[in-house]
């Protein structure tokens, strides 16, 4: 017994309630004498990342009774970024990272207990749930939640953006949209491409916080429900060795998950997530890491939006630890891991218990072979999926994921047509009010702004209207994991700070170079401007610049976007 298990055993025998009130919820007194162990998911019928997890947390459960604890399930339903879109909602949907974070602490800190396991699925529930427990620093594990099925003709939910684009412009898309509905999400788990679901599971596994091989797993195989048994099993061990989340979460292994974040293309989202878990435990990551590690990272998954197959396949092709395994010269093998061995330790175990031989068996079903989704080194890509932009219009930064932009619109120059609120944009691209080669430019969308929110419903009108597949989009806000072309987010300082991209105006020239990481004004009209001029020109609109006074309702949203910091840091709170 450690240490910590000790105190916390001593901190509940000071109080006989606590053991009265376990009592009362069905504990017996054998129960009482055992390690007791916080079991918080996300369960609840919010949507299908997380209407199964009462199945995966009572296989926890059984885990933790068979290693001689005592599991204590509660629960805080996560929402989806799905039901928030095309209206306020969406202000919400960031926000509720914090305050899930916030919900887990309180569960661990009002309870002396002597570990934690999380279960989540999704963007915001995955990445809060980390924070949390880097926060508590109790022993603890992560079980990602796993992949949703693959629709007819290996479609996914993401296929809703061209759907929805030719409904609003009036065509007679009602079948189409019945069988949307009814097969675009078959099945329980996250939904089938790289987007921030499915990347913070790889990125939980990536950092050694969840069990080697458990991110993306089906939800149709019983393989998650063993893995789910295990990691019961698995906590009671970290809590006797006393091994925490900041003997995990180290600067070795947040440069590891960014490492495997650039060879997945992931998601843009996760350049808010990680620096946020990070933060948790006094580490500092930066935009410019991302920007580093993406330039020396071989690109190998070919997985949906950037690529061609479903997040169900990458799983089959051996997932996340084979990524490492082709990235293992240039990963450090030596950190710890949930498993209490080391990353290295992991993988070898991995090969020789058969874990491939299985996953690749499953994928010949398909008649493909692993290298088809994720590729060797040699047969890379190129090189990283993330580039983080600056210029006059973001000193601080902006991020594109480039992966998933044509590379005919890897530079490009543009004037600019400026809304400050995306329902106005929407409706200029829906409405046929955007001229091809424009920038639209999207602000006052930043954490202070509204509580970034992500723009997909634009950013699906623009990519799927083919005269307009030559305009692109800069925003203080965000965008989604699922989120395809020229799409520039997390513009910093954002506009509500007054930083420049609140002093553009139409018609301003704006030069977008994602290989020499550069965003710009570079002219007006027809008019092209040196640095110098362009410098004194924004100069001059900051003297008439006045702050919008922006309106949000009292709670949540109001204590997030007075208390926010920078995109570029991880928007968390201060």
């Amino acid at each position: 017994m450690t240490n910590k298990t000790q105190k916390s055993k001593q901190i509940r025998n000071n109080w006989v309630q606590m053991d009265t009130l376990c009592c009362g919820t069905g504990w017996d007194e054998a129960d009482l004498a055992n390690p007791q162990i916080l079991v918080e998911d996300v369960f609840g019928s919010s949507h299908p990342g997380s209407i199964h997890l009462d199945t995966l947390a009572e296989e926890v459960s059984i885990g933790i009774y068979q290693n001689g604890g005592k599991p204590a399930n509660f629960h805080g339903t996560d929402i989806c970024d799905g039901w928030a879109m095309s209206h306020d909602g969406m202000n919400f949907i960031l926000p509720s990272r914090e305050v899930l974070c916030d919900l887990v602490e309180v569960h661990g800190r009002v309870i002396p207990w002597d570990g934690l396991v999380v279960i989540s699925s999704c963007d915001k529930s995955v990445p809060a749930h980390l924070m949390a427990a880097a926060r508590l620093n109790i022993p603890a594990i992560h079980i990602p939640g796993g992949s949703n099925r693959a629709g007819p003709d290996m479609s996914h939910s993401l296929l809703v953006g061209e759907l929805a684009t030719r409904m609003r412009q009036g065509e007679d898309v009602v079948p189409e949209i019945r069988n949307y509905k009814l097969s675009g999400c078959p099945g329980a788990g996250a939904c089938q491409f790289m987007g921030t679901a499915s990347t913070m599971q790889c990125m939980a596994e990536a950092l050694g916080m969840a069990l080697p091989g458990s991110a993306l797993a089906p939800v149709s195989l019983f393989e998650i429900r063993r893995l789910a048994r295990r990691a019961g099993r698995q906590i009671m061990q970290l809590s006797q060795k006393g091994i925490r989340p900041a003997d995990i979460l180290t600067p070795e292994a947040f440069e590891n998950a960014i490492k495997v974040h650039a060879a997945l293309s992931g998601s843009t989202n996760a350049l808010l997530h990680l620096p946020a878990i990070a933060h948790e435990l006094g580490i500092d990551i930066d935009a410019q890491s991302f920007d580093r590690i993406n330039r020396e990272t071989p690109y190998l998954v070919d997985v949906q939006p950037s690529g061609k197959y479903v997040t169900e396949m990458v799983w089959y092709a051996g997932g996340v630890p084979r990524v490492q395994i082709e990235l293992a010269d240039i990963l450090d093998l030596d950190v710890m891991t949930v498993t209490g061995h080391t990353l290295g330790e992991n993988l070898d175990r991995l090969k020789t218990e058969g874990f491939f031989q299985r996953c690749e068996g499953y994928l010949a079903n398909y008649r493909l072979k692993r290298e088809e989704v994720i590729h060797r080194v040699d047969d890379n890509k190129g090189f990283g999926s993330i580039a983080v932009l600056k210029g006059n219009i973001a000193p601080e930064g902006a991020v594109v994921k480039f992966s998933a932009v044509g590379p005919d619109m890897l530079t490009h120059e543009g004037p600019a047509r400026v809304f400050d609120r995306e329902e106005a944009a929407l409706a200029a691209v829906m409405n046929g009010r955007i001229d091809p080669g424009s920038v639209i430019v999207l602000r006052y969308e930043g954490p202070r702004g509204s509580g970034m929110p992500e723009m997909l419903a634009t950013t699906e009108a623009l990519v799927t209207n083919p005269k307009l597949q030559h305009t692109a989009i800069v925003t203080d806000g965000r965008f989604s994991g699922a989120t395809r072309g020229p799409c520039i987010g997390h513009v910093s300082p954002e506009a509500v700070a007054g930083g420049p991209i609140a002093l553009v105006e139409d018609d301003d020239l704006l030069s977008i170079d994602i290989p020499g990481r550069n965003l710009n004004i570079v002219g007006h009209a027809d008019r092209r401007m040196n640095p110098a001029e362009v410098q004194a020109l924004l100069a001059e609109r900051k003297k008439q610049w006045k702050a919008p006074s922006l309106v949000h309702p009292r709670g949540v949203l109001k204590r997030y976007v007075n208390q926010a910091v920078s995109a570029i840091k991880g928007a968390y709170l201060e």
